[in-house]
């Protein structure tokens, strides 16, 4: 028990640490070239950005007070556990942006620029954030809670919505069509940046699971919760002779820390190898691409022909 309570120490001293630096990269995006150009790219943060320009309150306080009824209502549809690690990173976030704010030049040259390096840094920061199985809630935990009472929707629509409206709003309060343009485009440069970080160059990468356990279908029904695949695979151990079954799961990058939890909480003594996938294709991950037959593969296949 003391070494699985030095575990969970050290895995919480990481996640702060990316926390901390996500959310100072995540600063620069919005204190030197989205807020002062008046580009809301999406999601809380970028309503925060309106609330500011209108009202003059900082953007990590709006951050944070406009998901509080957000987390309200994440724990009672999801559970603490679940959303403890987002609570975590929203907050430091939120401070991150307001206590950077005053030591980060302002770019107010070409607002194509500020949009698209604003995106780009805006990945970077919240890439080291998912990669420790957070997000930084507004509009992913919306769409999360959305998902369970609307499971024929997609993630992909619904955070397309939230995004779209809140830019709309945006395009309102500061009277200018341009910005809305601009906040989609810091709003595309971003999405881009994650999934290259995330996924690396295919959208199809992430990772392999094997887990062997006592408790395999407990396990196996806590990963079904996160939306993601299962297989049992019958197995007997060699040394033990004891029948089983492994657990084996294809997961996307960042939701790997979340299955260590899962295997941590349920069973500290489970022993499970995490591989590389180098493409992953199916529901979930994406359509299998057939590859298209080259010029040279056509002309031979037609001279062994009869």
């Amino acid at each position: 028990m003391l070494g699985h309570s030095k575990n969970k120490g050290l895995e919480w001293c990481i996640d702060i640490f990316f926390y901390v630096l996500g959310s100072a990269i995540y600063a620069v995006a919005i204190n030197t070239f989205t807020a002062p150009n008046q580009i809301a790219p999406g999601g809380i943060t970028g309503l925060a950005t309106v609330g500011n320009y209108l009202f003059h309150i900082p953007i990590g306080v709006l951050t944070f007070l406009l998901n509080v009824p957000i987390f309200i209502w994440a724990v009672i549809g999801l559970g603490y556990h679940t959303v403890l690690k987002t609570v975590v990173a929203t907050v430091v976030l939120s401070a991150g942006i307001d206590v950077l704010s005053p030591f980060l030049p302002a770019y107010e040259g070409d607002p194509i620029l500020a949009g698209l390096f604003g995106g780009v840094i805006q990945g970077m920061g919240l890439s080291l954030i998912f990669m420790r199985g957070a997000t930084t809630g507004g509009s992913d935990t919306i769409a999360q809670l959305l998902l369970r009472k609307h499971p024929h929707l997609s993630m992909g629509k619904i955070l397309l919505g939230v995004d779209a409206t809140i830019v709309i709003i945006s395009a309102v309060a500061f009277q200018s069509l341009e910005s809305a343009l601009y906040a989609f485009l810091a709003i595309f440069s971003c999405s881009r940046v994650v999934d290259t970080i995330l996924y690396g160059t295919s959208i199809g990468n992430g990772k392999l699971l094997f887990i062997m356990s006592e408790k395999s279908q407990e396990i196996a029904n806590a990963i079904l919760a996160m939306d993601r695949g299962v297989t049992l695979l019958k197995a007997k151990g060699a040394y033990s002779g004891k029948e089983n079954a492994v657990v084996l799961s294809a997961v996307r990058r960042e939701q790997v820390q979340g299955v260590k939890d899962v295997i941590h909480e349920l069973d500290p003594n489970a022993f499970f190898i995490v591989g590389d996938a180098g493409e992953i294709g199916g529901e979930g991950f994406g359509e299998f691409q057939p590859k298209e037959k080259t010029l040279g593969e056509l002309l031979f296949r037609r001279k062994k022909q009869p």
